[in-house]
């Protein structure tokens, strides 16, 4: 009899999911089961129907959102023709990996467990609810399997090229046309301006960014994000290369080691510089299933020691007191391993390093104010921990870093549609609260809604201090003076007591029950996603209670019904 088969599909954002589904597939490889792993829309869904067994591995994006590799796939398994138990042949488990901060925790996963059942699939176990918020990030399934010691082979070998192979190899290199920029193929965007806009003395760097997208055929709405793919710092790419022994202008081509298509985003030939700097993630934080990978190479006692105790089951506080808390880089890892990196081999490196993950960044331009330019209000990730060296965030210290006063700088960049929807109608007011970098989408919306003449524009604004923080102040000024905008503001740290937008929400009750009561108003919050947006929602339903005379029941209940028509919306990030 052959072997049995399992089809992993995943669905994910941020690459958790894609890490977690390769885990299962190699923990089923190591029991001999045949697998395929791959993104929920590289799939043919319509062969769903002949599969026997499929694991499902679902994020949830945004508001609800499934993730953009599951959109295609989740818009054809929601269709209305298709027949009921027409998935009876299906044996299924769905894992959802998800974060309680976030109202429609898991969502995904759970609505595709509802539909998979309509549709006669059978599931079977529970739907796996895990959560970002635990004390060892998403709960792990995989926590209490015994794992093999010997590395599975690896997805890929690299070919090292002499010099003539390499010249024969870039002519064959094509270049290919496109229209409209996408995740696979970016639009080099120049940078215009990269401006601080705290001052001076203020603990948050934070930078105001234009960038050209002249020729580009990008057109985006208020709400709309720009997304970027960063590089690596120099220094870094520098010392991974040092750690591996690998020369950075060393040329490879790759070749997969069963039917995994060559990762479409590293040419063929490439450089080791352009790998490192460009798509391994080596300043994030390792996953679990590094540790796993690592141990298999180590020869060393003492770090073979170590390595064992991180990938077991007991091993998890340790690790979690190694490495997240004090949120340790992949390249720290490897650099307090000395002899298991020397061990390592090249062709293991896209096992080891997942790809580095696009970051999304509201647009807070519009087309109508700056043609052919994108505009971005980017806070620089800057913290310390108990480690020596400040932690930074990759992408928004990538940024900062661009200085396109000393030549021209290009970030490949696309736009995908954000969560939030303005209103068409030119009467329908709407009331917006940003406070710190969540103004950037209502800067967007309010220079879109300027030009089209719509003055019903309420904005709650908050930071530190007016005069350290205050975003785009000139630009609010000048919006009051011609009868565009309403502006309360909150600067939390200029008095004793701190102020915040849900207290300015508070204060003014009567103004936003006549607007959303009365006048039928749009009511949107962007920002943070600590404790901002349940403050702001609790400070809303008391508005409405007071000034309105309702219960408060009734006051949920009108929040309930303003979520669900589109009449109240939100863009958080934790």
């Amino acid at each position: 009899m052959s072997n049995p088969a399992l089809l992993v599909l995943y669905g994910s954002q941020t690459g958790t999911a894609q890490d977690t589904a390769q885990r299962l597939a190699r923990q089923a490889q190591r029991r001999r089961l045949r697998v395929r792993v791959m993104p929920l829309d590289d799939y043919n869904v319509a062969d769903l129907i002949a599969e026997s067994l499929v694991v499902f591995v679902c994020s949830t994006a945004g508001q609800g959102d499934p993730p953009d590799n599951m959109k295609n796939f989740w818009r054809f398994l929601f269709k209305k023709s298709l027949p009921v138990g027409s998935l009876n042949q299906l044996d299924c488990v769905i894992l959802g990996l998800g974060d309680s901060s976030y109202p429609k925790f898991n969502f995904v996963a759970k609505k595709l467990h509802k539909r998979l059942l309509q549709l006669g699939a059978c599931v079977l176990l529970p739907v796996g609810l895990a959560d970002d918020q635990h004390d060892l990030g998403v709960f792990d399934y995989l926590l209490h399997v015994s794992l093999s010691q010997k590395a599975l082979p690896s997805t890929y070998t690299f070919h090292f090229l002499d010099d003539m192979q390499e010249k024969e190899e870039v002519q064959l290199r094509i270049p290919m046309d496109q229209t409209v920029p996408s995740q696979s193929h970016p639009f080099p965007a120049r940078m215009v301006f990269n401006r601080r806009v705290t001052e001076p003395s203020h603990f948050q760097d934070v930078r105001h960014i234009e960038l050209d997208v002249t020729g580009s055929n990008i057109e985006f709405a208020a709400g709309d994000v720009v997304m970027m793919r960063p590089c690596n710092a120099p220094e870094d790419v520098q010392q991974f290369c040092q750690l591996l022994k690998l020369d950075p202008e060393t040329r490879f081509t790759l070749s997969p080691t069963d039917n995994t298509a060559v990762p479409a985003r590293l040419p063929q030939p490439c450089t080791v510089r352009h790998l490192v700097e460009s798509y391994l993630d080596i300043a994030a934080v390792p996953r679990r299933s590094f540790f796993e990978l690592l141990s298999t190479f180590a020869t060393n006692e003492l770090e073979r020691e170590k390595l064992a105790e991180f990938r077991s089951a007991a091993g998890q506080d340790e690790l979690h007191n190694y490495c997240n808390r004090p949120r340790r880089t992949t390249l720290e890892v490897l650099a307090d391993f000395p002899h298991t990196t020397a061990e390592l081999k090249v062709d293991y490196l896209l096992d080891l390093f997942p790809e580095i993950q696009p970051r999304s960044f509201s647009i807070a331009s519009s087309l109508r104010a700056h043609p052919n330019r994108i505009q971005v209000l980017v806070a620089v990730v800057c913290y310390k921990t108990k480690l020596f060296k400040p932690r930074k965030g990759l992408c928004s210290s990538w940024l900062a870093s661009l200085d396109p006063a000393q030549g021209d700088v290009y970030v490949p960049l696309w736009v995908k549609k954000g969560s939030l929807k303005f209103p068409s109608e030119k009467e329908t007011p709407v009331i917006m609260v940003g406070p710190g970098t969540g103004v950037a989408p209502f800067r967007s919306a309010l220079q879109e809604r300027t030009a089209e003449g719509k003055t019903a524009n309420i904005l709650f604004f908050g930071c530190r201090s007016k005069s350290k923080d205050f975003y785009f102040r000139t630009e609010w000024e000048e919006m009051m003076e011609t009868g565009f905008l309403t502006l309360f503001t909150a600067f939390s740290r200029d008095q004793e007591a701190k102020v915040y937008v849900q207290h300015r929400v508070r204060d003014n009750g009567e103004l936003l029950w006549d607007l959303i009561a009365n006048k039928n108003a749009c009511f949107y919050i962007a920002g943070n996603a600590k404790q901002m947006p349940a403050s702001v929602c609790d400070a809303l339903k008391e508005a409405f209670q007071q000034a309105g005379g309702v219960s408060a029941e009734e006051a949920e209940q009108m929040l309930a019904t303003m979520e669900k028509t589109g009449r109240f919306q939100s863009d958080t990030w934790s």
